[in-house]
């Protein structure tokens, strides 16, 4: 049980950021955000680490940490193309920590 709640104060720490809720918040929506994406549909392959790093208008190691955390944390997903990272929501997870936090508190 304790290794559960140790996943669980994780996924809430991750969300302890307005960053991080902001990048959760666009890859809801990716093609109403991330339109612009040229490499493929955002809503199917992900969106790509530099438009999130334009859009936040922060440097690109920041951002990756950003969404490693998420990542780590369970609530995005990673795609890689050649070099490039595409990250998406994983609607399962968010899910998931959304009925254990309803059931908890």
């Amino acid at each position: 049980m304790l290794s559960g709640m140790i996943d669980r104060v994780e996924q809430a720490k991750a969300l302890a950021s307005d960053v991080r809720l902001l990048i959760l918040g666009w890859l809801k929506d990716p093609a109403a955000h991330f339109s612009h994406q040229v490499t493929g549909d955002p809503a199917e392959i992900g969106v790509c680490v530099t438009l999130l790093t334009a859009k936040l208008g922060m440097s690109q190691p920041t951002v990756s940490r950003h969404l490693e955390i998420l990542r780590r944390a369970g609530f995005l997903r990673v795609r890689k193309i050649g070099r490039w990272s595409f990250f998406a929501r994983d609607e399962a997870a968010l899910s998931d920590y959304k009925d254990w936090l309803r059931d908890t508190l």
